[in-house]
Formats: structure tokens, sequence, C-alpha cells
């Protein structure tokens, strides 16, 4: 499995295309991009249901998370914050922002709401059988076994428990050196597109402009991108890879070996290869 990440990091379809996290990535974005559609209560069910992962150490980060306007996620999080579903405290490491956690009160809702996903279920799972629907509930539950059992079946809560799971695994990587998960795919791509404006490294990861912008920042503050001039366009902005962010794309390798690894470790070879196939028909046409 290193040899085919490394080769799939290069593949002119797009960096990782073809790896579990990546679509995983790619299926948990566009199905968190329809509940948010969907209406009041499933905006406020992927907003709770992102915070019983882990708390968020501001609003602007849970925005960027979820790729949405940040207008809409504070009405959001206000009328959470209202029903007492969430408390917003006071981020020590940043002043001026508050962390989003979950209440007692919160989790209730949350699994109150999560009875009430099943149309959006079957929507997401339209492209496949009933034995591959099946199939593919088996092998994400197997997969997030060890974060304990879940007994929720909906194909749409597995899909973000998994996902949840391979991000802590490579931000766990990737710790030491200043870097998280959803990093991984980026330096490879500027590596081989840069320099670029933002908006070509958005549509070549698949990623909504807001989540681009976001993990750019971040990758600005740690020294291994920067925004020059465009030579096409003296307008924008053109990112590329700093010397430490050549040297670093060794390190996104390793995490993202180390993450397929493992998940062949828990699914087998053959398993793993059979969650690719089917993740790979969730996704959107278009994309």
């Amino acid at each position: 499995m290193p040899e085919q990440a490394r080769n799939v990091v290069d593949d002119e379809s797009g960096p990782l295309h073809a790896t579990t996290g990546h679509l995983l990535r790619r299926v948990f974005t566009a199905t968190t991009a329809h509940a948010m559609q969907d209406g009041q209560q499933s905006r406020e069910f992927v907003v709770l249901d992102v915070l019983a992962d882990e708390d968020a150490p501001s609003q602007q980060d849970l925005a960027h998370r979820l790729g949405i306007n940040r207008t809409i996620m504070v009405r959001v999080l206000d009328r959470l914050q209202a029903a007492g579903h969430v408390v917003r405290t006071r981020n020590p490491a940043n002043r001026r922002t508050y962390v989003l956690s979950l209440t007692e009160a919160g989790r209730t809702a949350l699994d109150g709401m999560r009875h009430a996903v099943a149309e959006r279920d079957a929507r997401l799972t339209s492209a496949l059988t009933a034995s591959e629907r099946q199939r593919l509930a088996v092998l994400l539950t197997k997969l997030i076994a060890d974060d304990g059992p879940s007994a929720i079946q909906s194909i749409e809560h597995l899909i973000a428990q998994a996902h949840y799971r391979l991000r802590r695994l490579g931000d766990h990587q990737l710790a030491t050196y200043g870097l998280r998960t959803r990093h991984i795919a980026v330096l490879p791509a500027l590596d081989k597109l840069g320099p670029c404006p933002q908006e070509q490294l958005a549509r070549y990861l698949h990623l909504t402009g807001p989540a681009t912008a976001s993990i750019i920042e971040e990758l600005v503050t740690a020294g291994v991108v920067s925004r020059g001039q465009d030579p096409h366009d003296r307008r924008r902005y053109a990112l590329q890879l700093t010397d430490l962010g050549h040297a670093r794309i060794p390190v996104m390798r390793e995490a993202l070996d180390g993450m397929e690894r493992d998940i062949d470790d828990i699914l087998g070879q053959d398993g793993a290869q059979e969650l690719r196939t089917l993740l790979t028909k969730l996704l959107p046409e278009d994309g």
C-alpha cells in the first residue's frame, strides 16, 4: 500500500484520488453539503454531530470545516446555544475566540435527530443495491469499532465517524510537524501545480472555497506555503511551496501510508478495496 499511495498522490486525476481517506473525505463533504441545504433541523444535526466528535476551537474553524457560510453558522449556533445544546467558552489559547462544546442536552437532542435522517440516507445510498448498502454499513462499522460500537446504522453517520477516525489517526502522526490530516493532499498538489491560484487548487482537490482558504491560511502560518503574485494575473495571489513545504512532502506521504496500512489491517486488503469501490459509487456524478 505505501507504493500505491505514493503513486496516487501524483495521479493526473487528482492527489489521493483512490485512497480510502480521500474518498471518505469527499463523500463526507458532499453529504454534509446536502444536509446543510435540507433545512434548519438538518443543519443543526450536522453541527451537533461534528461537535459530538470533538470541540471546535472557534465558530470560524467549524464553518470552514463544514464548508458553509459564516453567517449561517452564527445563526445555527445561536439557536443551539439558546436551546441549551451548545455552549461557548472563551478559548484560553486565543482570547478573541470561543470554544464550542456539546452539552448533555445537546447529545440527547442529537440522538433524537438521528432517527430523522432516513430520507437523506436513502438519497445518499441510491446508487447502491440493498446488499451493497448492507456491506458498506458492515465495513464502516468495522472501521470505527475501536471507537466503540455504534447503535446507529445510518450510512451518513457511519461515514462521518469513519472520516473522524481517520482524521484523528493522521493528526496524531503529523502533530510533531505542526500539520494535520487536512493538509496531506495540499502539499503534493502544490508541488505539482504551483505556483497556482487558490481557485485552481480548490478545484483540483474537490474542496470548497472557504475550506481551501482556511487550510492555506494554516499552511502559510506554518511556513510551508507562500503567497506570491500570480504571473498570469497580477490582481490575484499564486500559491507555492516554500523550501520547508517541499521538505515536508515525505512526511505527508508517510502519514498517508500509515493511514492506509491501518485500514488494511482492520479490513484486510480485499475489504479495504471493497470499501473504496462502494465509496466511489456514492460520489456525486460531477465529482
